[in-house]
């Protein structure tokens, strides 16, 4: 039987070598981000967000904590506090998951497959439930706002050059979104 230490190293390399970024927070292999892109066929496609990871001491018995760095319109993450309302994480986890899975399986089920039922974001849930379409929108206009690769830390694949702020808009920040008029 191996300690949780090699395992959490186990788990952690074969994380950074399925190609996800890893940015270690401390040198104790328990706390790091990880770089994670929305599903393809989604609204959060584009999109890429920093998941913050914890591992504790107890771990792979005990799930890891994971949250959402910058915000995401979801109706099972908080959107101040990034948490992550995730069954499989919160009840059901089970040492034979591992980080991977995390990043491969439950993060994108989570965002293929949102459970307005059980909602932490309860804005989100309504407007899931009301309107679809207005809730897609929603979710895109987050991911352009907020889930950039290049703000993220990422290497941007496929941005288009469509939309360049010029520097002053860019220095700016968010005043450049509400469409300043010259006086």
């Amino acid at each position: 039987m191996s300690s949780p230490s090699k395992r959490r190293e186990m788990d952690l390399m074969k994380l950074m070598m399925s190609d996800y970024k890893v940015e270690m927070i401390n040198d104790g292999m328990q706390e790091f981000y990880v770089d994670f892109k929305g599903p393809k066929e989604s609204p959060y496609q584009g999109g890429v967000w920093r998941i913050r990871v914890e591992l504790p001491d107890a771990y792979p018995y005990k799930s890891p904590s994971i949250g959402f760095v910058n915000k995401i319109y979801h109706p099972n993450v908080d959107e101040m506090s990034g948490s992550v309302c995730l069954d499989v994480i919160n009840q059901t986890w089970s040492p034979m998951f591992d980080l991977v899975n995390v990043f491969e399986v439950f993060l994108p089920q989570l965002l293929l497959y949102p459970n307005p039922s059980d909602p932490l974001n309860g804005e989100a849930a309504a407007l899931m439930m009301r309107d679809r379409t207005a809730y897609d929108q929603r979710v895109k206009e987050y991911c352009e706002k907020y889930a950039k690769a290049e703000d993220v830390g990422g290497a941007p694949e496929e941005h288009s050059s469509d939309e360049e702020l010029s520097e002053d808009e860019y220095d700016s920040g968010d005043d450049a979104v509400a469409g300043q008029a010259d006086p």
